[in-house]
């Protein structure tokens, strides 16, 4: 960990901040640190949660750091495991992610806020893709967007780079609440705690469905969910967990999950 990422345990809540002042902009070292980061986070047992924010109150992320690549950084020089910001490539970590969107999120930013789960902003939040400007597409931005929002609003947000501010966005369905600055990481860690306490492998089962069946019909998904070629949701259905939720609604009792 390094001052321009600053990692916080709480509980079985991981919190993460990206901390380099004053745009909070990411070069290749800070995509890597932050990939080592949410791979350490995927792989440990104990953890269930993580949120994601930004040092300050100005800027969320600004993404790629211009200066860098003016100064030689490439397009598409290493930025570690789970590609971009450490998570725009991580495909399976199947923990819940919370971005906590304290600022403006712009390019990779942004495009790191959509690869969360849910997204919480403070009420004075933007988010918007500049890349057009400097003669680049938002990848990750153009994979995710139009699956997030209606397409003619993905295409003219990628198109124009305008900023959509947060109510604007919340409206549009792509952030999960808008909160007064001051109560945004209170309310992200309230969620991340109820979160934290639910059932482990019923949320790895989830986003392993959701990933992998996003081009399916529905009847295309139960085929493949009931062959057992999800292993996520057989591993599920096989837990003790699975034993332990009628169990303790028969007890009238709260579960116990232990994640196996």
């Amino acid at each position: 960990m390094s001052e321009a990422v600053r990692t916080v345990t709480r509980g079985r809540v991981l919190e993460v901040t990206l901390d380099r002042p004053k745009a909070n902009a990411i070069d290749a070292a800070t995509s890597r640190e932050m990939g080592r980061i949410f791979c350490d986070f995927r792989d440990d047992p104990e953890m269930r949660v993580a949120i994601v924010t930004g040092g300050g109150e100005r800027f969320f992320s600004a993404g790629w750091d211009l200066k860098a690549a003016a100064e030689g950084e490439g397009y598409e020089d290493d930025n570690g495991p789970g590609g971009f910001a450490g998570l725009t490539d991580l495909h399976d970590l199947n923990k819940p992610l919370i971005a906590a969107v304290n600022g403006m999120a712009i390019g990779g930013g942004f495009e790191l806020a959509l690869s969360c789960d849910m997204i919480l902003a403070a009420d004075h939040a933007e988010f918007f893709l500049p890349e057009i400007h400097v003669g680049v597409l938002a990848d990750a931005a153009t994979y995710r967007l139009a699956r997030r929002i209606p397409y003619h609003i993905a295409m003219e947000l990628l198109f124009t780079g305008r900023r959509m501010p947060a109510l604007e966005a919340h409206n549009r369905g792509l952030v999960n609440e808008v909160v007064p600055a001051d109560q945004l990481m209170t309310r992200a860690r309230e969620i991340a705690d109820a979160l934290a306490a639910g059932p482990p492998l019923v949320f790895a089962a989830i986003k392993d469905i959701v990933r992998a069946t996003a081009g399916m019909t529905v009847p295309e998904i139960y085929g493949w969910v009931k062959s057992g070629q999800c292993e996520s949701y057989t591993a599920m259905l096989n837990s003790e967990d699975a034993q332990e939720g009628p169990k303790a609604f028969a007890e009238k009792r709260d579960p116990v999950w232990t994640g196996r």
